[in-house]
């Protein structure tokens, strides 16, 4: 029989409290993401009283309405989701395949390949914006979705987070049987890398999509026009207006939010769960 672990009151006192202190940092966290809806759900007016408002207010579809009457919510919505998904889709791809071959194969220059590919993770992104927008301007891709996926689809994160994540995880005995039932190397990355590495491309997927979908910097230069704009563009483009009208903006933004959190939400429990079995069988 095992040993039951004897609850005292100290114990106890202390699990209390460290709820409790987990509890406020949860509240402190959220909180702005709550104030959002409120300021969205109010009239300008109320929002300037004192003291402001802390409740959702009333106003709430009047402000929806006038948001789908003066910004075209859908457009901006469209085109950052469709950047999103392409980013997602070709980076999980091609970091997955590069990972598979990094972790599983041994070639000349392998290490050397691997430690340019540690190193571009010093470089700050914004450091290559003037050559890339120079290379993008050749190619004539400026002002269409290819700039904002196409240069990140085999990033340094991504292609290091997959290679760790399928050296512990796909066993070489697997591959080696794969071989002698005929597989080709293509089929065995496929078939079973992929599936194999299930964990680190949820975690991939939701690093990606927020940072496609949260990217301002690269969107405004890569998109000078309007009719590509994402939803970063357009909150920075109505907050420089003259005549701006609050409740409206922090609706607008706090729907800009959604999609992050539904991601995550979604993937959170296959990345915790997924991490967790690989660690034990590691």
């Amino acid at each position: 029989m095992g040993l039951k672990r004897k609850t005292t009151p100290v114990n106890l006192s202390m699990s209390i409290f460290r709820y409790m202190v987990l509890g406020f940092f949860s509240l402190l966290f959220l909180f702005p993401f709550y104030y959002v809806f409120v300021l969205a759900s109010n009239d300008i007016k109320t929002i300037y009283n004192t003291p402001p408002p802390f409740l959702i207010g009333p106003n709430m579809t009047n402000n929806f309405i006038i948001m789908l009457q003066t910004i075209p919510v859908l457009r901006y919505f469209f085109n950052s989701l469709m950047i999103a998904v392409l980013a997602v889709s070709t980076k999980i791809f091609f970091c997955t395949l590069t990972g598979f071959v990094l972790a599983k194969y041994n070639f000349k220059g392998r290490k050397l390949i691997f430690a340019v590919i540690l190193f571009t993770l010093t470089t700050p992104r914004f450091l290559n914006i003037i050559p890339l927008f120079q290379m993008m301007v050749w190619f004539k891709w400026v002002n269409t979705y290819l700039p904002l996926f196409i240069p990140s689809m085999a990033d340094g994160l991504g292609i290091f987070l997959m290679t760790q994540l399928i050296r512990k995880t796909a066993p070489d005995e697997l591959l080696d049987a794969a071989r002698s039932d005929g597989y080709s190397e293509y089929q065995i990355a496929l078939r079973l890398g992929f599936p194999l590495a299930k964990s680190g491309i949820a975690l991939l997927g939701t690093i990606a999509f927020a940072a496609s979908w949260n990217d301002f910097m690269y969107a405004l230069v890569m998109l000078p026009g309007h009719d590509l704009q994402t939803i970063p563009l357009a909150l920075a483009k109505i907050n420089w207006t003259s005549e701006k009208n609050i409740p409206v903006l922090m609706l607008f933004n706090g729907l800009s939010i959604v999609p992050v959190v539904l991601v995550f939400i979604i993937f959170s429990k296959q990345i915790i769960s997924n991490m967790l079995a690989g660690s034990i069988k590691g």
